[in-house]
């Protein structure tokens, strides 16, 4: 597996602190992960299922509040300060595409503090996704994921499309 590199450019004090609140999140996300596997259970055969349910939570809240359009979910999700926070470069975004690139990730830093390796950081990363997948489906879309941070990638590259 390639080495992981995630380093923050912005270090805005604000920036810092969300970041730190996301890092909180990823942490309960090892930390349930790890529990599981001392009662027998693999991350994958519990975790998936419970983040992807949030994706589709999500996306009926997102697809109620701003419609069915991937414009939609630009606008609400993807505004100007989390864009700041993932360090975003987004490429696209219409009624039926969104391409965005993030160059940080605090989840896979939140990882990387605790020392998890390239692989688990990849397994995390997986089910993480789940969300944004389901999220995706919900919309009645797909959600590629050609580079990614927690693989060993310069960037995530996310492609939602409809």
């Amino acid at each position: 597996m390639k080495e992981i590199i995630n380093e923050a450019r912005n270090l805005d004090p604000k920036l810092v602190d969300y970041r730190g609140q996301l890092e909180h999140r990823a942490l309960w996300l090892l930390l349930l992960c790890r529990e599981a596997e001392k009662h027998g259970l693999k991350w994958e055969d519990f975790a998936c299922d419970a983040i992807a349910e949030n994706g589709r939570l999500d996306g009926e809240a997102l697809i109620a509040k701003d419609g069915p359009t991937l414009r939609g979910l630009y606008e609400t999700v993807f505004t100007p300060w989390v864009q700041q926070v993932f360090e975003m470069e987004v490429k696209e975004h219409t009624d039926d595409r969104l391409t965005v690139d993030f160059h940080y990730c605090p989840l896979v830093k939140a990882w990387q503090k605790q020392g998890c390796t390239p692989e688990e950081i990849g397994r995390l990363c997986d089910i993480a996704m789940c969300g944004d997948h389901h999220i995706a489906e919900t919309y009645g879309g797909v959600l590629e994921l050609p580079q990614c941070i927690a693989k060993g990638d310069a960037v995530c590259e996310l492609h939602f499309k409809l």
